[in-house]
């Protein structure tokens, strides 16, 4: 739900921190985001402004793959992104089309951009990575029994798949050579899964 509906809809108790939203301009609309400026009244009463971008959410996948000596590894990827000029290490993941099945998008977004498909899938989460500037939400899901197949990426997608131990992972983490938000928090989510602090509820593949 777009920050501004759930402005709106917060209860009661959360009245002395509440912002109203009293106009809305779009001032930017782009392939698939879309800039809002915002006229609000503050919990003190006084009048602010509020910049946000509306953004159709998205889907993380943490692809499980078991090597020969039964040993889990992560399936990454490799992607070149624009707005911080880097080469980037990431989970696979992608923008839900409109209305999508979350589970589906997931599916579709792992079988596009890395070629595999699952036999199971455990949904883990959602995270919002920039609470303060976006209505962006990322679902988190997990997927085990791994089949390998082509890619399809998209036109003008360009990004390379490997694998690595949960060991070099959770090193790159703490080094700072994965730097991406969505990326760290499916971090957070497997070594929690791995311990069995955070249990996943599993279900085959649809």
């Amino acid at each position: 739900m777009p920050y501004s509906e759930q402005a709106d809809v917060a209860s009661d108790h959360d009245a002395h921190l509440r912002e109203l939203r009293q106009s809305s301009e779009k001032i930017l609309s782009g392939r698939f985001l879309q800039v809002f400026a915002d006229q609000v009244v503050l919990p003190d009463g006084t009048s602010s402004f509020r910049e946000y971008v509306v953004h159709p959410g998205a889907v993380i996948v943490i692809p499980l793959l078991m090597n020969d000596q039964g040993q889990t590894r992560i399936v990454l990827e490799r992607q070149f992104r624009y707005p911080v000029g880097q080469v980037m290490i990431e989970l696979p993941a992608g923008k839900r089309d409109g209305q999508e099945d979350l589970l589906l998008c997931a599916q579709r977004e792992l079988r596009e951009e890395t070629g595999y498909s699952a036999t199971q899938w455990a949904h883990a989460g959602v995270v919002h990575p920039c609470i303060s500037y976006s209505t962006e939400y990322i679902d988190i899901w997990f997927a085990q029994g791994l089949q390998a197949g082509p890619s399809q990426l998209d036109a003008g997608e360009f990004l390379e798949v490997f694998s690595a131990s949960t060991d070099e992972f959770f090193a790159w983490c703490r080094d700072g050579r994965i730097t991406d938000a969505k990326t760290l928090t499916g971090a957070l989510w497997l070594q929690n899964y791995l311990t069995g602090t955070w249990p996943l509820h599993w279900q085959d593949a649809a």
